[in-house]
């Protein structure tokens, strides 16, 4: 017999690709709660008839109302109330966070269950350095923007991920070897379906193969960290402009010499010439 479910907002992560990767727990809360606040109830509605799970769904994406939201939490401090995303880990480039934030605001218990996630399963499938990574979500749309935050990563010792589409796939790569020279990449895609694949090479390298053949399905890109020979060769202007965005000199210069092994006070004051 399921255990009953004390009241609160229960975040459950359900499969990216392959519906065999549910947890004997994510199925037992599913059961076990009054609603189930989901993106697309289209989508959880198939889930949950293969899981054999009856269910009140109730819409709950990016466009969701303040009234949706208050609706929620007024059911989760009475009863036990599920979250999911269409695919894998709520609130990884979901929609959720405002949830999660307001229902703690209201001391209304959260619970997160572990499951599935297509950032941690492309990292494991990568040959990256992963003792250090970083998400990042999917860049802008517009390149110069693009180009931006990629120069704002730079400087990192650690592997970036990001999540990508199709159709902007080739040009998302361009921009990684324009601003990141030198950098192995790997293209995580289809995972945990039957189509799954995990390339690796250069920019160039992927961009030739998929210009070829044009990808499908939700992407995962992930660029590894820089070697020594590209770590000294940092745009010290663009770092320390990034972090002036949101600091003060002193601390953009204390935060760019860490990231560079350069002079505290050298940066401080170039910091101060830029500011």
């Amino acid at each position: 017999m399921d255990a009953v479910l004390q009241p609160g907002l229960y975040i459950v992560a359900t499969p990216i690709g392959n519906l065999g990767d549910v947890t004997l727990r994510a199925c037992e809360v599913l059961r076990g709660v009054s609603a189930v606040a989901c993106e697309d109830t289209r989508v959880t509605g198939k889930l949950l008839k293969h899981l054999g799970i009856k269910q009140r769904l109730i819409r709950y994406d990016d466009h969701a109302s303040d009234e949706t939201r208050d609706y929620l939490l007024s059911l989760a401090a009475g009863g036990p109330v599920a979250l999911v995303s269409d695919a894998g880990t709520p609130l990884i480039s979901d929609p959720g966070y405002q949830l999660v934030r307001a229902a703690r605001a209201a001391g209304i218990g959260v619970t997160s269950l572990p499951g599935a996630s297509a950032v941690i399963t492309a990292l494991t499938l990568s040959g990256l350095p992963s003792d250090r990574f970083l998400f990042a979500g999917f860049l802008p749309a517009k390149a110069k923007a693009r180009g931006e935050v990629l120069a704002e990563l730079a400087g990192l010792r650690a592997t970036l991920v990001f999540y990508e589409t199709g159709p902007r796939l080739t040009d998302m790569l361009a921009a990684v070897d324009e601003v990141l020279p030198g950098r192995e990449v790997a293209v995580a895609r289809e995972l945990t379906k039957l189509f799954e694949e995990c390339r690796s090479g250069s920019p160039q390298e992927l961009i030739a193969h998929y210009a070829a053949h044009p990808p499908r399905g939700e992407i995962v890109v992930l660029v590894g960290p820089p070697g020594e020979a590209v770590a000294a060769d940092f745009d010290i202007d663009a770092l320390l402009r990034a972090e002036l965005a949101t600091s003060k000199p002193s601390q953009a210069a204390g935060t760019v010499a860490k990231l560079t092994g350069q002079d505290r006070k050298t940066l401080y004051a170039r910091a101060l010439e830029l500011k």
